[in-house]
């Protein structure tokens, strides 16, 4: 989303507080923060009120947010995608691949590996389940001069796991 987008003020406008508010947490899940499902963002109604944000510039402003909610939604919620399967699940983080941190600091790939290696055990039931908050609240070693994957990448498909997890 475009940070710092100036909304037009009119007479009769949708309530701008509301309007800031969910806009604040579409930011943050595309940055990584609290998922927000694009059915959300679809469904949320704002007041009408004297001096508020003009209704059709946010419509758009929505429009083109709710497109982008999509792209980084878990690939189970993506539209026109079934929902994700264990045995789909387990091959799918089974043939994930991250590219490595290079000369940036990244995260140590024992770790990372461990963690996958136990999310598919949990799946398989070998193991105690992990579930979309531990996936959410892992933390591994940040290597500087070593084999690292690239930090974002690593977060970015967490995120995706955590919310096919929920499901």
């Amino acid at each position: 989303m475009k940070t710092g987008v100036r909304l037009p003020v009119v007479m009769r406008g949708y309530h701008r507080q509301q309007v800031d508010d969910v806009l604040k947490r579409i930011s943050q899940a595309l940055d990584g923060g609290p998922p927000m499902p694009a059915d959300e963002v679809r469904q949320t109604r704002f007041t009408i009120v004297m001096r508020g944000y003009d209704r059709r510039a946010v419509d758009e402003l929505l429009r083109e947010c709710i497109r982008e909610l999509q792209v980084v939604a878990p690939i189970g919620e993506r539209p026109g995608r079934p929902r994700a399967q264990p045995a789909w699940l387990m091959n799918w983080i089974q043939n994930a691949r991250f590219s490595g941190a290079g000369t940036r600091s990244g995260y140590d790939v024992r770790d990372v590996d461990a963690f996958l290696d136990r999310v598919i055990a949990g799946l398989r039931g070998a193991a105690p389940p992990v579930t979309a908050r531990d996936v959410r609240e892992s933390a591994f070693r940040v290597v500087r001069f070593g084999p690292g994957y690239d930090e974002q990448e690593v977060d970015r498909f967490l995120l995706q796991l955590a919310g096919a997890l929920e499901r």
